[in-house]
């Protein structure tokens, strides 16, 4: 089969359109015949090996999964031995931890869903990856709950496009910070206002919102801190692809929770918390509610054949995307 492949770490040029051996599958596992991926930061992170960090988990010198990729939707050609939830022939969306980026990928079944019936590939593909993570972070970690005034930093992106979307089913009121470029898409989404961060600040009306969910990664915690209310939650997503090498965006993560216990829970003030997305089922099919019921409607970007793999990245990680990247597989609908 045709995968993107990389055998060093870099910046895209260091994928190639290769012959690789279509995956076999374990007892627990799905065979998918891909249709559409996406990619993501975490993408660019893997392909790059920064922050230097992450290499702990992906492989020091190389990358431990050669295939790019972790988005995937299209259909099932065969199952494991234990797998109950889908049978060959069955549309699906989900993620790939050994790669999406390819004509076939295989994934476990904890981490698949049957693809929305209002979505087509394209749109699927944008899901997953950026869709659990805004989920998570609004209604798990957040807990947003109607009337409050939540924030999402980078809210035309591909989580935070997300976020606004399920901030806004949830019942608040929700102000996106993007360029003025973006600020029409924003408030498609639902924005009911927008801070265009080339102009004014995220503090300029002062301590007014109850959350602040951060995809953007590059603001320090005292200025997210100054936007939020006494008693706020400060969500960080993200923010491994930011320009520090070593750690990338992750010295917030850090310091976020040991700040909390001084700001935190003890004193009854504002609660800073990192986001570790979770890539589960229940995740996904609560999505598809959402989806199915038109409280969420994907945003895809631009969409590229599989052997521009490498410029769609480009394009994420360069072009400030409205919504997520997809790549779609030659030879399907």
């Amino acid at each position: 089969m045709k995968a993107i492949v990389q055998d060093t770490y870099g910046p895209a040029d260091v994928l190639e359109l290769r012959d690789v051996d279509r995956p076999s599958i374990g007892e627990d596992e799905v065979l998918v015949e891909v249709r559409a991926a996406a990619v993501d930061p975490g993408v660019w992170v893997l392909m790059t090996g920064t922050p230097y960090l992450a290499r702990g988990g992906f492989g020091l010198r190389r990358p431990k999964v050669p295939v790019r990729g972790r988005d995937v939707a299209g259909v099932v050609t065969a199952v494991g031995a234990n797998v109950t939830r889908f049978r060959p022939g069955q549309e699906v969306y989900g993620t790939c931890p050994n790669g999406s980026l390819a004509e076939y990928a295989r994934a476990p079944q904890a981490r698949l869903a049957p693809k929305p019936a209002n979505l087509t590939f394209e749109q699927a593909a944008a899901v997953p990856v950026s869709g659990m993570t805004a989920l998570q972070a609004v209604r798990d970690v957040a807990g947003v709950r109607p009337g409050q005034r939540v924030l999402v930093i980078g809210a035309s992106g591909g989580v935070g496009s997300f976020a606004v979307q399920i901030a806004k089913a949830l019942g608040a009121s929700v102000t996106g910070v993007c360029a003025a470029a973006k600020a029409d898409f924003v408030r498609s989404l639902g924005a009911d206002d927008v801070i265009d961060y080339t102009r004014e600040e995220i503090d300029r009306d002062g301590a007014r919102y109850d959350v602040v969910v951060d995809t953007a990664g590059n603001r320090p915690l005292s200025l997210l801190r100054r936007a939020l209310t006494p008693r706020g939650t400060l969500v960080i997503v993200g923010g491994g692809h930011t320009a520090y090498r070593f750690t990338g965006g992750m010295g917030r993560t850090f310091r976020a929770p040991l700040l909390s216990l001084f700001t935190g829970s003890m004193f009854r003030g504002q609660r800073l918390r990192p986001m570790f997305s979770r890539e589960r089922a229940e995740h996904l099919e609560e999505l598809t509610r959402l989806i199915e019921s038109g409280a969420i409607v994907p945003a895809v970007d631009r969409a590229y054949p599989l052997a521009a793999a490498p410029d769609a990245i480009r394009h994420l990680m360069e072009g400030h995307p409205a919504g997520k990247v997809v790549v779609t597989v030659a030879g399907t609908a």
